[in-house]
C-alpha cells in the first residue's frame, strides 16, 4: 500500500510574494474592507430606523447588505492577515468553514438578485397590483428560500470537496480556501466531484440568469410602452444598475465555475477572486441604494436626529 500524509492545515500562497507589495495591498484592501463594512451596515442601520424604507424593495436591499457584509468578511480579514503578519497557513477545519460561509452568501446572493428582479417586475409592470403581489409573507418566503438554498448548496460543495483525500501537497495557489484551488490539491480521483461542481454551480448560475432576463424582458416592453420619458428615465435608470452589479456578478461565477480546472490559470482567478470577494460587496451599497433619493433622504433625516 503507498504510504499517505494526510493534511492538516493548508497553506495560501496569497496574491504576490513580492515584499514590496504586501503593505500597498494590505492598505487597499483595509480601506475597501472599511468601505464594505460602513456602506452595508450603515445600509442595514437606516433601512431598520426609518420607516419609509419599510418597502419590499429595501427588505431585499437590507438582505442583500448582510450577505455582502458576510460574503466579505468570510475572506477578507484573513488575506489582511496574511499580508501583514505573513500568516498564510488555516487549519482544515478553517479552510472548510471559510468556503462554507463563502459559498452560502455567494448563494444567497444569487438568489437574492433572482428576488429583486423579480420585485422590479412587479413594480414596473403590475403596479396596481404590486400591495397583493409583494406582500409581507409573499417576502419573507422569497428570503426564506434563499437562505435555505444558500445553506443547501454550500453544504453539497464543503462536502463534495472535503470528502477528497488532501494529502502531500497542502499549498493552496490562491488568497482563501476557493472549491477548483483546494480541490486540485487532492490525490484522489476527483472526476465526479469536479461534474458536482460544473452541473450544481450551472444550475444555481443559470436559473438566477433566466429568471433575471426574463423579469427584465417584461420590464423593458412595458417601458417601451411607456408615454412618460420620466417613467422611461426612472425606469431606465433601475435597470442600469441592477445589470452593472449582475453582470460583474455572473461573469465572474460563470469565469471561475464553469470550466474544468485544467483550462484553470491560477494567477488569473486569484485577480478576478478579487473583484466578488472584495470589490462586489463595497460596491453594491452604492450601486443599489446610495444613489437612491429615498435614501439619501433617510440618511440626512437620521443624522439630522443624532443632532
Amino acid at each position: 500500500m503507498e504510504n499517505r500524509t494526510e493534511v492538516t492545515h493548508f497553506i495560501l500562497l496569497g496574491l504576490t510574494n513580492d515584499p514590496d507589495l504586501q503593505v500597498p495591498l494590505f492598505v487597499t484592501f483595509f480601506l475597501i474592507y472599511t468601505i464594505t463594512l460602513v456602506g452595508n451596515l450603515g445600509m442595514i442601520l437606516l433601512i431598520l430606523l426609518d420607516s419609509r424604507l419599510h418597502t419590499p424593495m429595501y427588505f431585499f436591499l437590507g438582505n442583500l447588505s448582510l450577505v455582502d457584509f458576510c460574503y466579505s468578511s468570510a475572506v477578507t480579514p484573513k488575506v489582511m492577515t496574511g499580508l501583514l503578519l505573513g500568516d498564510k497557513v488555516i487549519s482544515y477545519n478553517a479552510c472548510a468553514a471559510q468556503m462554507f460561509f463563502f459559498v452560502v452568501s455567494a448563494t444567497v446572493e444569487n438568489f437574492l438578485l433572482c428576488s429583486m428582479a423579480y420585485d422590479r417586475y412587479a413594480a414596473v409592470c403590475k403596479p396596481l397590483h404590486y400591495t397583493t403581489t409583494m406582500t409581507t409573507s409573499m417576502c419573507m418566503w422569497l428570503i426564506l428560500g434563499c437562505y435555505v438554498i444558500g445553506f443547501l448548496n454550500a453544504s453539497i460543495h464543503t462536502g463534495n470537496t472535503f470528502s477528497l483525500v488532501f494529502c502531500l501537497s497542502n499549498v493552496v495557489h490562491h488568497f482563501f480556501c476557493e472549491i477548483p484551488a483546494v480541490m486540485v490539491l487532492s490525490c484522489s480521483e476527483r472526476h465526479v466531484n469536479e461534474l458536482v461542481l460544473i452541473y450544481v454551480a450551472s444550475f444555481n448560475i443559470f436559473f438566477g440568469v433566466i429568471v433575471i432576463v426574463i423579469s427584465y424582458i417584461f420590464i423593458f416592453i412595458t417601458i417601451l410602452k411607456m408615454r412618460s420619458d420620466t417613467g422611461h428615465r426612472k425606469a431606465m435608470s433601475t435597470c442600469a444598475s441592477h445589470f452593472t452589479a449582475v453582470s460583474i456578478f455572473y461573469g465572474t461565477l460563470i469565469f471561475m465555475y464553469l470550466q474544468p480546472s485544467s483550462s484553470h490559470s491560477m494567477d488569473t482567478d486569484k485577480i478576478i477572486s478579487v473583484f466578488y470577494t472584495m470589490v462586489i460587496p463595497m460596491l453594491n451599497p452604492m450601486v443599489y441604494s446610495l444613489r437612491n433619493k429615498e435614501v439619501k433622504s433617510a440618511f440626512t433625516k437620521t443624522v439630522l436626529k443624532a443632532k
